[in-house]
């Protein structure tokens, strides 16, 4: 499982995956979220504005991701 770490929370679930790189926009994370192919914490996630935090998991694709706050940032 990799890592994504944010510098604050929450994070929109949309700008979790645009920021990654995991999509190559906002709209396109904003469709596949609405498509459903994104889990988070082992549930189907529709809510592109969804509110992610730090312990969350997001699963996209093959790939699974565990959510860090930054330890230099609070």
């Amino acid at each position: 499982m990799q890592e994504i770490t944010i510098d604050r929370e929450p994070v929109e679930l949309y700008k979790i995956l645009k920021f990654e790189g995991l999509v190559g926009s906002g709209g396109e994370a904003k469709s596949v979220i609405a498509e459903g192919l994104v889990k988070l914490n082992s549930e189907v996630e529709t809510r592109k504005r969804k509110k992610v935090v730090s312990g969350d998991t997001l699963q996209f694709g093959e790939l699974e991701y565990r959510i860090v706050l930054d330890g230099d940032s609070k």
